[in-house]
């Protein structure tokens, strides 16, 4: 690896830090900031859900369109607009408005990673580094984000105790959490200047015409694998998880912080460990069966009779949940060619955003009506589907480049 890409690899992952860190403190945020607002779970629900949709069209956009704009162009556009999200969050308080900006913005109520800026971060760092380096260096992006976003998720109770403190309403102290995410927009874009990624030109006439010519098969497939472990995902996003656990046994929002500290943290870590599994087992076998147990205890937290079983089930779970992603975007990025990598990754991230904007105004809507975890139970059960899926079909699929083309022949 040459200075330049090392350099702009770097840059990504600080980047990926601070998208993290901002994410984290909004997820927990956003469900306090829209209930102090008098929104009802339902239109809580409505508006995670908006955010999901609006982050599914830019993520297609972008892209789909990678092979005529720089990738530089691209994360620096995204930038601008996660800007104007946390401007238009602090500025309006009526549901429709919040709605449009959820809608057109950046904002990330997830645990993970749901945004533009995904593919063409991935897009990126696939074409800077070889095979053998990428679940490593994916995990080392994904752990950068999601101890980030624990930490963001731990300072999320700055805004109570900052109206607590002085003479400020708790709306405004709110209302300032996401002023803050503005400014960190606004150094990513900074940051973001820094990059010197070449830009490769246009593509020939065919390759516009047919974005994914020889993945199709296995990207289309995949991506509806993965929608279906995103909807039940939808269903446990973070802000409906700080409902649940307020309704239900009345957490106050310090230890709502404090609990989704420890999960990400948690949760980050452990992705350090699937390199090696990988290694040892293989991309496929290390995505499900380390998701295999988390499914199982996410189910269990919703039967827990006190809030302390159910905050120590969540974070048993969260020693598993995230193990599975280095290995899926390494395994994403190894079976299709580079020309496609950009389109793949978009292509199996949009439906999963799709997917799991669908879910979350189901929750809000059950949740409206029965404290009980019924969102628990069915995302518990729907991904543990995908694992189950997932293992059967791609068991036996070679890890390596062109495995989407050995698949394709070897199935006719």
């Amino acid at each position: 690896m040459t200075d330049q890409p090392a350099s702009d690899v770097r840059t990504i992952v600080r980047v990926r830090t601070l998208r993290g860190f901002a994410d984290g403190f909004v997820s927990v945020l956003l469900a306090q900031y829209l209930t102090t607002l008098g929104f009802s779970p339902l239109q809580v629900g409505a508006i995670v859900t908006g955010t999901l949709l609006g982050s599914a069209a830019v993520t297609l956009t972008f892209g789909l369109t990678a092979h005529r704009f720089a990738l530089r162009t691209l994360l620096l556009s995204a930038a601008v607009i996660m800007v104007g999200t946390g401007i238009g969050f602090a500025s309006f308080t009526q549901f429709w408005p919040l709605l449009l900006v959820a809608v057109v913005g950046t904002l990330n109520p997830t645990a993970g990673d749901v945004s533009a800026f995904l593919p063409t971060e991935q897009a990126l760092m696939a074409t800077e580094i070889g095979a053998a380096d990428r679940p490593r260096t994916f995990a080392r992006y994904n752990v950068a984000g999601t101890l980030a976003g624990a930490a963001g998720a731990g300072l999320s109770g700055l805004p109570n105790r900052l109206a607590e403190a002085t003479d400020w309403s708790l709306l405004s102290a709110q209302r300032l959490g996401f002023v803050v995410y503005a400014v960190i927009g606004a150094v990513v874009f900074v940051l973001l200047r820094t990059l010197r990624v070449r830009d490769h030109g246009p593509m020939p006439p065919r390759s516009q015409r047919r974005v994914l010519r020889t993945s199709r098969r296995t990207v289309l497939e995949l991506a509806a694998l993965f929608s279906l472990d995103a909807a039940g995902g939808g269903f446990v996003v973070t802000s409906l998880l700080v409902l649940w656990l307020h309704l239900r046994f009345g957490l106050s929002p310090s230890a709502t912080a404090a609990v989704f500290l420890a999960a990400g943290l948690l949760a980050g870590l452990s992705q350090f460990l699937a390199p090696r599994i990988a290694a040892r087992i293989g991309l496929i076998r290390t995505m499900s069966f380390t998701h295999i147990p988390a499914n199982v205890l996410l189910v269990s937290a919703a039967f827990a009779p006190t809030g302390g079983v159910a905050i120590a089930l969540l974070l048993a779970r969260a020693v598993f949940s995230q193990m599975d992603v280095p290995a899926r975007q390494a395994f994403v990025m190894a079976v299709v060619p580079p020309d496609e990598r950009a389109a793949a990754s978009s292509v199996t991230n949009v439906p999963r955003s799709l997917a799991s904007a669908a879910t979350p105004l189901l929750a809000g809507a059950m949740l409206d009506r029965s404290t009980f975890g019924w969102p628990l139970v069915i995302a518990g059960v729907m991904k543990g589907t995908y694992d189950v899926a997932l293992l059967l079909l791609y068991r036996h699929v070679p890890e390596t480049e062109g495995a989407s083309r050995t698949r394709s022949r070897a199935s006719r």
